[in-house]
Protein backbone atom coordinates (compact mmCIF):
# COMPACT_ATOMS: atom_id res chain seq x y z
CA UNK A 1 0.00 0.00 0.00
CA UNK A 2 1.67 3.33 -1.02
CA UNK A 3 2.39 5.88 1.95
CA UNK A 4 4.17 8.35 3.04
CA UNK A 5 3.94 12.78 3.09
CA UNK A 6 6.13 13.88 0.01
CA UNK A 7 8.84 15.58 1.55
CA UNK A 8 11.70 16.76 -1.00
CA UNK A 9 11.71 16.74 -4.63
CA UNK A 10 15.12 17.34 -6.50
CA UNK A 11 15.50 17.83 -10.49
CA UNK A 12 19.02 17.28 -12.18
CA UNK A 13 20.39 18.08 -15.45
CA UNK A 14 22.01 15.20 -16.76
CA UNK A 15 23.79 14.97 -20.36
CA UNK A 16 25.77 12.55 -22.05
CA UNK A 17 28.24 13.95 -25.35
CA UNK A 18 26.89 11.61 -27.63
CA UNK A 19 27.51 14.07 -30.79
CA UNK A 20 30.93 13.56 -30.01
CA UNK A 21 30.34 10.20 -31.65
CA UNK A 22 27.68 11.12 -33.93
CA UNK A 23 25.64 8.21 -31.26
CA UNK A 24 21.65 8.88 -31.68
CA UNK A 25 22.00 11.07 -35.29
CA UNK A 26 19.33 11.61 -38.15
CA UNK A 27 18.31 13.61 -40.76
CA UNK A 28 17.09 16.28 -38.45
CA UNK A 29 18.94 15.81 -35.14
CA UNK A 30 22.62 15.36 -36.62
CA UNK A 31 24.79 16.42 -33.15
CA UNK A 32 22.07 15.61 -30.48
CA UNK A 33 23.77 15.28 -26.65
CA UNK A 34 21.48 12.35 -24.72
CA UNK A 35 20.16 13.94 -21.62
CA UNK A 36 17.75 13.55 -19.10
CA UNK A 37 15.72 16.18 -16.55
CA UNK A 38 16.17 13.75 -13.54
CA UNK A 39 13.18 13.90 -10.90
CA UNK A 40 13.66 12.04 -7.16
CA UNK A 41 10.77 12.01 -4.71
CA UNK A 42 11.41 11.31 -1.35
CA UNK A 43 9.05 10.89 1.44
CA UNK A 44 9.12 10.27 5.17
CA UNK A 45 7.90 6.86 4.98
CA UNK A 46 10.44 4.71 7.03
CA UNK A 47 11.25 2.86 4.75
CA UNK A 48 13.60 5.23 2.81
CA UNK A 49 12.34 4.20 -0.43
CA UNK A 50 13.13 6.92 -3.46
CA UNK A 51 11.19 7.29 -6.58
CA UNK A 52 13.11 8.50 -9.50
CA UNK A 53 11.48 9.76 -12.85
CA UNK A 54 13.18 11.34 -15.97
CA UNK A 55 12.27 12.72 -19.15
CA UNK A 56 14.13 12.97 -22.28
CA UNK A 57 15.96 15.29 -24.24
CA UNK A 58 18.59 15.97 -26.59
CA UNK A 59 21.12 18.62 -24.79
CA UNK A 60 20.17 22.50 -24.70
CA UNK A 61 16.91 22.90 -23.02
CA UNK A 62 16.98 20.05 -20.66
CA UNK A 63 17.56 22.94 -17.96
CA UNK A 64 14.33 24.74 -19.17
CA UNK A 65 12.07 21.26 -18.39
CA UNK A 66 14.21 20.99 -14.70
CA UNK A 67 12.58 24.54 -14.39
CA UNK A 68 9.38 23.42 -15.20
CA UNK A 69 9.88 20.22 -13.09
CA UNK A 70 10.22 22.89 -9.74
CA UNK A 71 7.38 24.99 -11.05
CA UNK A 72 5.02 21.71 -11.10
CA UNK A 73 6.49 20.98 -7.47
CA UNK A 74 4.01 22.67 -4.99
CA UNK A 75 1.44 20.46 -6.87
CA UNK A 76 3.56 17.06 -5.33
CA UNK A 77 5.13 18.41 -1.96
CA UNK A 78 3.74 17.58 1.15
CA UNK A 79 1.10 15.03 -0.56
CA UNK A 80 0.56 11.89 1.00
CA UNK A 81 1.52 9.16 -1.85
CA UNK A 82 -1.40 7.10 -0.77
CA UNK A 83 -3.83 10.45 -1.62
CA UNK A 84 -2.20 10.47 -5.12
CA UNK A 85 -2.68 7.35 -6.21
CA UNK A 86 -5.55 6.36 -4.65
CA UNK A 87 -7.00 9.39 -6.84
CA UNK A 88 -4.42 9.03 -9.84
CA UNK A 89 -6.37 10.30 -12.20
CA UNK A 90 -7.52 13.58 -10.13
CA UNK A 91 -3.82 13.98 -9.76
CA UNK A 92 -2.61 13.73 -13.15
CA UNK A 93 -5.37 16.58 -14.22
CA UNK A 94 -4.05 18.55 -11.01
CA UNK A 95 -1.22 18.95 -12.81
CA UNK A 96 -1.83 18.75 -16.52
CA UNK A 97 -4.34 21.54 -15.50
CA UNK A 98 -2.73 24.32 -13.14
CA UNK A 99 -4.36 27.02 -14.74
CA UNK A 100 -1.41 29.32 -15.32
CA UNK A 101 1.01 26.95 -16.24
CA UNK A 102 -1.12 25.29 -19.28
CA UNK A 103 -1.62 28.98 -20.71
CA UNK A 104 -0.09 28.60 -24.20
CA UNK A 105 1.37 31.91 -24.19
CA UNK A 106 4.87 33.04 -23.05
CA UNK A 107 5.92 32.66 -19.56
CA UNK A 108 9.11 33.25 -17.14
CA UNK A 109 9.83 30.65 -14.44
CA UNK A 110 12.64 30.81 -12.36
CA UNK A 111 15.08 28.44 -13.14
CA UNK A 112 18.68 27.52 -11.54
CA UNK A 113 20.65 28.54 -13.79
CA UNK A 114 23.04 31.58 -14.08
CA UNK A 115 20.27 33.72 -15.52
CA UNK A 116 17.00 34.77 -12.93
CA UNK A 117 14.74 33.30 -15.56
CA UNK A 118 14.10 31.33 -18.39
CA UNK A 119 11.76 32.44 -21.55
CA UNK A 120 9.21 29.54 -22.65
CA UNK A 121 7.90 30.83 -25.49
CA UNK A 122 4.65 29.49 -27.03
CA UNK A 123 5.93 25.70 -25.48
CA UNK A 124 4.00 25.73 -21.94
CA UNK A 125 1.04 23.98 -22.91
CA UNK A 126 -1.92 22.45 -22.65
CA UNK A 127 -0.96 18.72 -21.87
CA UNK A 128 2.23 19.50 -25.06
CA UNK A 129 5.63 21.15 -25.08
CA UNK A 130 7.87 21.81 -22.07
CA UNK A 131 4.84 21.41 -19.28
CA UNK A 132 3.89 18.19 -20.49
CA UNK A 133 7.58 16.24 -20.57
CA UNK A 134 8.34 17.90 -16.59
CA UNK A 135 4.79 16.22 -15.98
CA UNK A 136 5.98 12.82 -17.13
CA UNK A 137 8.82 13.04 -15.65
CA UNK A 138 7.27 13.61 -11.98
CA UNK A 139 4.58 11.37 -12.55
CA UNK A 140 7.08 8.89 -13.60
CA UNK A 141 8.81 9.22 -10.24
CA UNK A 142 5.30 8.84 -8.31
CA UNK A 143 5.09 5.29 -10.56
CA UNK A 144 8.40 4.33 -9.60
CA UNK A 145 8.14 4.73 -5.89
CA UNK A 146 4.47 3.39 -5.47
CA UNK A 147 6.18 0.02 -7.25
CA UNK A 148 9.29 -0.08 -5.09
CA UNK A 149 7.07 0.22 -1.59
CA UNK A 150 4.92 -2.51 -3.48
CA UNK A 151 7.72 -4.93 -3.64
CA UNK A 152 7.68 -5.22 -7.57
CA UNK A 153 8.48 -4.33 -11.04
CA UNK A 154 5.77 -1.48 -12.34
CA UNK A 155 5.08 -3.92 -14.92
CA UNK A 156 3.63 -6.60 -12.57
CA UNK A 157 2.18 -3.59 -10.29
CA UNK A 158 -0.28 -2.77 -13.44
CA UNK A 159 -0.56 -6.71 -14.09
CA UNK A 160 -1.70 -7.14 -11.30
CA UNK A 161 -4.67 -4.24 -10.84
CA UNK A 162 -7.81 -4.70 -11.43
CA UNK A 163 -9.09 -3.41 -14.79
CA UNK A 164 -11.47 -0.82 -12.72
CA UNK A 165 -8.27 0.47 -10.70
CA UNK A 166 -6.68 0.87 -13.76
CA UNK A 167 -9.34 3.00 -15.78
CA UNK A 168 -9.18 4.74 -12.75
CA UNK A 169 -5.77 5.73 -13.26
CA UNK A 170 -6.90 6.73 -16.77
CA UNK A 171 -8.26 10.37 -17.58
CA UNK A 172 -10.48 10.01 -20.63
CA UNK A 173 -11.28 14.12 -20.99
CA UNK A 174 -10.95 14.59 -24.85
CA UNK A 175 -11.07 10.72 -25.78
CA UNK A 176 -14.26 9.71 -24.45
CA UNK A 177 -15.84 9.90 -28.22
CA UNK A 178 -13.45 6.80 -28.98
CA UNK A 179 -12.87 4.75 -25.91
CA UNK A 180 -15.07 5.33 -22.69
CA UNK A 181 -14.37 4.17 -19.13
CA UNK A 182 -16.40 1.52 -18.79
CA UNK A 183 -14.77 0.40 -22.84
CA UNK A 184 -11.80 0.50 -21.17
CA UNK A 185 -12.64 -2.19 -18.67
CA UNK A 186 -14.46 -4.32 -20.88
CA UNK A 187 -11.16 -4.53 -22.71
CA UNK A 188 -9.27 -4.78 -19.56
CA UNK A 189 -11.73 -7.51 -18.14
CA UNK A 190 -11.70 -9.05 -21.66
CA UNK A 191 -8.44 -10.26 -21.32
CA UNK A 192 -8.22 -11.39 -17.89
CA UNK A 193 -8.20 -14.83 -19.43
CA UNK A 194 -4.91 -16.18 -20.19
CA UNK A 195 -3.02 -13.57 -18.19
CA UNK A 196 -0.81 -16.18 -16.31
CA UNK A 197 0.09 -17.58 -19.27
CA UNK A 198 1.40 -14.56 -21.27
CA UNK A 199 2.88 -13.50 -17.77
CA UNK A 200 4.87 -17.07 -17.49
CA UNK A 201 5.76 -16.11 -21.28
CA UNK A 202 7.63 -13.19 -20.86
CA UNK A 203 9.18 -14.40 -18.09
CA UNK A 204 10.66 -17.38 -20.23
CA UNK A 205 11.05 -15.62 -23.28
CA UNK A 206 10.95 -11.81 -22.98
CA UNK A 207 9.86 -9.49 -25.51
CA UNK A 208 10.96 -9.23 -29.17
CA UNK A 209 13.15 -5.73 -29.91
CA UNK A 210 15.05 -4.27 -32.74
CA UNK A 211 18.28 -2.34 -33.25
CA UNK A 212 18.97 1.15 -34.34
CA UNK A 213 22.26 0.96 -32.73
CA UNK A 214 24.46 -0.03 -36.10
CA UNK A 215 22.29 2.35 -38.37
CA UNK A 216 22.58 6.03 -36.82
CA UNK A 217 22.94 8.18 -40.10
CA UNK A 218 26.34 10.02 -39.02
CA UNK A 219 28.37 6.71 -39.17
CA UNK A 220 30.88 5.95 -41.53
CA UNK A 221 29.97 2.81 -43.81
CA UNK A 222 33.14 0.87 -42.21
CA UNK A 223 31.07 2.07 -38.80
CA UNK A 224 28.07 0.76 -39.80
CA UNK A 225 29.20 -2.62 -41.37
CA UNK A 226 31.24 -3.39 -38.03
CA UNK A 227 28.70 -2.53 -35.70
CA UNK A 228 25.76 -4.57 -38.13
CA UNK A 229 28.45 -7.66 -38.50
CA UNK A 230 28.16 -8.01 -34.41
CA UNK A 231 24.56 -7.26 -33.86
CA UNK A 232 24.04 -10.34 -36.23
CA UNK A 233 26.51 -12.57 -34.14
CA UNK A 234 24.39 -11.01 -30.98
CA UNK A 235 21.35 -12.51 -32.77
CA UNK A 236 19.45 -9.47 -33.04
CA UNK A 237 17.15 -10.32 -36.63
CA UNK A 238 15.35 -6.80 -36.76
CA UNK A 239 17.07 -3.94 -38.24
CA UNK A 240 16.12 0.11 -38.19
CA UNK A 241 18.17 2.49 -40.33
CA UNK A 242 18.05 5.94 -40.51
CA UNK A 243 17.41 8.26 -43.42
CA UNK A 244 16.30 11.26 -45.14
CA UNK A 245 19.05 13.73 -45.37
CA UNK A 246 20.16 12.18 -48.97
CA UNK A 247 18.73 9.57 -51.67
CA UNK A 248 21.80 8.44 -53.11
CA UNK A 249 23.42 7.93 -49.77
CA UNK A 250 20.49 6.26 -48.40
CA UNK A 251 20.10 3.67 -51.12
CA UNK A 252 23.70 3.25 -50.71
CA UNK A 253 23.39 2.58 -46.85
CA UNK A 254 19.99 0.84 -46.87
CA UNK A 255 21.20 -1.61 -50.07
CA UNK A 256 24.39 -2.21 -47.71
CA UNK A 257 22.41 -3.34 -44.78
CA UNK A 258 19.84 -5.21 -46.86
CA UNK A 259 22.97 -6.93 -47.98
CA UNK A 260 24.13 -8.01 -45.00
CA UNK A 261 21.39 -8.85 -42.55
CA UNK A 262 20.21 -10.84 -45.68
CA UNK A 263 16.34 -10.89 -47.01
CA UNK A 264 14.68 -12.82 -44.38
CA UNK A 265 15.27 -10.56 -41.90
CA UNK A 266 13.73 -7.34 -40.73
CA UNK A 267 14.42 -3.67 -42.03
CA UNK A 268 12.60 -0.37 -41.14
CA UNK A 269 13.64 2.99 -41.71
CA UNK A 270 13.20 6.03 -39.81
CA UNK A 271 13.19 10.17 -41.52
CA UNK A 272 13.10 11.66 -38.32
CA UNK A 273 10.31 14.27 -39.79
CA UNK A 274 12.22 15.10 -42.90
CA UNK A 275 9.83 15.39 -45.28
CA UNK A 276 7.09 17.11 -46.94
CA UNK A 277 4.49 14.65 -47.50
CA UNK A 278 4.97 14.45 -51.67
CA UNK A 279 8.93 13.82 -50.86
CA UNK A 280 8.12 11.07 -48.35
CA UNK A 281 5.96 9.51 -51.07
CA UNK A 282 8.55 9.94 -54.12
CA UNK A 283 11.54 8.63 -51.30
CA UNK A 284 10.28 5.90 -50.23
CA UNK A 285 9.02 4.62 -53.63
CA UNK A 286 12.65 4.37 -54.60
CA UNK A 287 13.80 2.41 -51.27
CA UNK A 288 10.71 0.45 -51.68
CA UNK A 289 13.46 -2.10 -53.72
CA UNK A 290 15.15 -2.66 -49.90
CA UNK A 291 11.62 -4.37 -48.18
CA UNK A 292 11.38 -2.33 -45.47
CA UNK A 293 8.50 -2.91 -42.84
CA UNK A 294 7.63 0.53 -41.89
CA UNK A 295 8.61 4.11 -42.70
CA UNK A 296 8.98 5.89 -39.11
CA UNK A 297 8.13 9.79 -38.62
CA UNK A 298 8.10 10.17 -42.44
CA UNK A 299 7.24 14.33 -41.97
CA UNK A 300 5.41 16.59 -39.23
CA UNK A 301 4.37 14.73 -36.19
CA UNK A 302 1.51 16.89 -35.98
CA UNK A 303 0.54 16.07 -39.41
CA UNK A 304 -2.19 13.82 -39.06
CA UNK A 305 -4.13 14.10 -42.93
CA UNK A 306 -0.44 13.96 -43.94
CA UNK A 307 0.44 10.97 -42.52
CA UNK A 308 -2.76 9.37 -43.45
CA UNK A 309 -1.88 10.49 -47.32
CA UNK A 310 1.47 9.02 -46.59
CA UNK A 311 -0.05 5.59 -45.16
CA UNK A 312 -2.56 5.53 -48.23
CA UNK A 313 -0.02 6.41 -50.90
CA UNK A 314 2.84 3.38 -49.74
CA UNK A 315 0.15 0.66 -48.69
CA UNK A 316 0.50 -0.35 -52.28
CA UNK A 317 4.55 -1.27 -51.78
CA UNK A 318 3.70 -2.65 -48.67
CA UNK A 319 5.10 -0.32 -46.54
CA UNK A 320 3.44 0.72 -43.07
CA UNK A 321 3.71 4.08 -41.62
CA UNK A 322 5.29 4.13 -37.80
CA UNK A 323 4.96 7.16 -35.20
CA UNK A 324 4.05 8.72 -32.10
CA UNK A 325 7.76 9.34 -30.05
CA UNK A 326 6.60 13.04 -30.77
CA UNK A 327 3.31 12.90 -30.26
CA UNK A 328 1.91 15.79 -27.93
CA UNK A 329 -0.97 13.53 -26.18
CA UNK A 330 -3.57 11.34 -26.36
CA UNK A 331 -5.60 13.25 -28.28
CA UNK A 332 -3.10 13.57 -30.96
CA UNK A 333 -2.78 9.83 -31.12
CA UNK A 334 -6.88 9.73 -31.15
CA UNK A 335 -6.74 11.70 -34.18
CA UNK A 336 -4.12 9.04 -36.05
CA UNK A 337 -5.84 6.56 -35.61
CA UNK A 338 -9.06 7.82 -35.96
CA UNK A 339 -7.87 8.99 -39.82
CA UNK A 340 -6.45 5.36 -40.16
CA UNK A 341 -3.05 7.34 -40.32
CA UNK A 342 -0.50 4.94 -39.30
CA UNK A 343 0.10 1.21 -39.30
CA UNK A 344 2.27 0.78 -36.21
CA UNK A 345 1.84 3.10 -32.92
CA UNK A 346 4.71 4.27 -30.90
CA UNK A 347 4.39 5.43 -27.72
CA UNK A 348 6.92 7.65 -25.78
CA UNK A 349 7.45 6.86 -21.68
CA UNK A 350 8.51 10.66 -21.52
CA UNK A 351 6.66 12.66 -24.29
CA UNK A 352 3.04 11.89 -23.21
CA UNK A 353 1.98 12.12 -19.58
CA UNK A 354 4.00 9.01 -18.05
CA UNK A 355 2.27 5.65 -17.51
CA UNK A 356 -1.28 7.50 -17.06
CA UNK A 357 -2.03 8.98 -20.49
CA UNK A 358 0.46 5.76 -22.19
CA UNK A 359 -2.54 3.69 -20.26
CA UNK A 360 -5.12 5.22 -22.48
CA UNK A 361 -3.27 4.80 -25.67
CA UNK A 362 -2.67 1.24 -25.35
CA UNK A 363 -6.51 1.02 -25.06
CA UNK A 364 -7.16 3.07 -28.03
CA UNK A 365 -4.89 1.24 -29.79
CA UNK A 366 -5.73 -2.22 -29.25
CA UNK A 367 -9.78 -0.80 -30.17
CA UNK A 368 -8.65 -0.08 -33.38
CA UNK A 369 -6.71 -3.21 -34.18
CA UNK A 370 -3.09 -1.36 -34.68
CA UNK A 371 -0.13 -2.97 -33.04
CA UNK A 372 2.02 -0.86 -30.21
CA UNK A 373 6.08 -0.44 -30.65
CA UNK A 374 7.05 1.68 -28.42
CA UNK A 375 10.06 3.77 -28.94
CA UNK A 376 12.96 3.28 -26.69
CA UNK A 377 16.04 5.60 -28.22
CA UNK A 378 17.49 7.43 -25.53
CA UNK A 379 18.34 7.64 -21.81
CA UNK A 380 16.42 4.83 -19.91
CA UNK A 381 13.64 4.57 -22.27
CA UNK A 382 14.13 1.18 -23.06
CA UNK A 383 14.14 0.55 -19.61
CA UNK A 384 10.89 2.51 -19.20
CA UNK A 385 9.04 0.93 -22.16
CA UNK A 386 9.36 -2.35 -21.38
CA UNK A 387 7.31 -2.25 -18.63
CA UNK A 388 4.46 -0.70 -20.44
CA UNK A 389 4.47 -2.88 -23.64
CA UNK A 390 4.67 -6.29 -21.10
CA UNK A 391 1.87 -4.81 -19.85
CA UNK A 392 0.37 -4.30 -22.88
CA UNK A 393 0.82 -7.85 -24.01
CA UNK A 394 0.08 -9.35 -20.69
CA UNK A 395 -3.17 -7.28 -20.06
CA UNK A 396 -4.26 -5.33 -23.37
CA UNK A 397 -3.05 -6.87 -26.51
CA UNK A 398 -2.60 -9.85 -25.85
CA UNK A 399 -0.88 -10.70 -29.06
CA UNK A 400 2.94 -10.09 -30.35
CA UNK A 401 2.43 -9.76 -33.96
CA UNK A 402 4.07 -7.11 -35.77
CA UNK A 403 5.28 -5.76 -32.00
CA UNK A 404 8.83 -5.05 -31.49
CA UNK A 405 9.93 -1.81 -29.42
Amino acid sequence: MARGRVTRLTACDVRFPTSLGAHGSDAMHTDPDYSTAYVTLETDAEDGLKGYGITFTLGKGTEVVVCAVNALAPHVLNKDLGDIVGDFRGFYRQLTSDSQLRWKHSSCLEAQTSFSCILLPNQIGPEKGVVHLATAAILNAVWDLWAKQEGKPLWKLLVDMDPRTLSSCIDFRYISDVLTEEEACEILQKNQAGKKEREAQMLTQGYPAYTTSCAWLGYSDDRLKQLCTEALKGGWTRFKVKVGADMQDDVRRCGLIRDMIGPEKTLMMDANQRWDVPEAVEWMARLAEFKPLWIEEPTSPDDILGHAAISRALAPLGIGVATGEQCHNRVIFKQLLQARALQFLQIDSCRLGSVNENLSVLLMAKKFGIPVCPHAGGVGLCELVQHLIIFDFISVSASLENRLP
